[in-house]
């Protein structure tokens, strides 16, 4: 997609710090770390949600993702992929952060309000989801 930021970090259009490229995958380094070595691993295949991305697309992202947090020496991280606004997603073509947690200041940080659920609720979901797959 022509205006992407993304694509045109592909492109070569947009200087980038990149890691590693393959045919279907592009990494390098986050311009706005959260911590030393964050980096993003992102599809060449244009697709805003993850739902977009044909699963070819995919297979070498999680093994990208591997490779640079030993790289980076990164012993505990997240692993991030965010889709759509209202779930902080910010660049419209997929992507995913490794980002490595040092300390507990530096880093990812994230609220987690769980709650425990109805087992009948989780039941009827499982089964509407099943369903659907």
């Amino acid at each position: 997609m022509a205006a992407c930021i993304f694509c045109k970090i592909i492109r070569g259009d947009i200087p980038s710090f990149k890691l590693l490229e393959t045919d279907r995958v592009f990494a390098f380094l986050d311009i706005q770390p959260l911590s030393r070595g964050h980096a993003l691993v992102i599809p060449k295949h244009h697709g805003a949600k993850l739902t977009d991305i044909p699963d070819d697309q995919l297979q070498e992202i999680l093994p990208v993702t591997k490779r640079i947090a030993r790289a980076v020496g990164a012993v505990d991280y997240n692993v991030l992929q965010n889709n759509g606004r209202i779930a902080h997603q910010v660049v419209d073509h997929v992507h995913f952060h490794m980002i490595p947690k040092p300390t507990e200041h530096e880093g990812l940080g994230i609220a987690w309000p769980a709650a425990d659920a109805d087992k009948g609720s989780l039941q009827r979901l499982l089964e509407e989801i099943k369903a659907k797959m």
